[in-house]
């Protein structure tokens, strides 16, 4: 059987993989994961920041937290959120330069 759709007939880490890029394939979580990533950031601030309420934000905090994407810390009574590390800021921040080149029109 091919595991281009079942992910669990597949390598471990292929399966682990495609469930991060799942995770990051919604807009609102990128858009979590990339305001986290300058520098450590409250919930409300994200909420705030990116005009969603904060249990929305919470909730997908959540599922980054659980993936491994993003980290938190708490500081008294309220807890920061950050990229979980250089591979996370790193690869968004490719990507990021990637989708900003410009075409060279000869993609096949």
């Amino acid at each position: 059987m091919s595991c281009q759709h079942d992910y669990s007939t597949c390598d471990p880490q292929i399966a682990q993989l495609a469930d991060l890029f799942h995770l990051l394939g919604d807009p609102t979580r990128l858009r979590i994961v990339l305001a986290c990533m300058p520098a450590p950031i409250a919930v409300s601030e994200i909420a705030a920041t990116l005009e969603l309420s904060g249990s929305l934000v919470s909730h997908h905090l959540r599922l980054l937290r659980a993936a491994r994407i993003v980290k938190s810390e708490r500081q008294g009574k309220q807890v920061f959120y950050s990229a979980a590390d250089a591979h996370i800021s790193g690869v968004l921040n490719d990507m990021l330069e990637h989708i900003a080149e410009p075409s060279t029109g000869t993609e096949a």
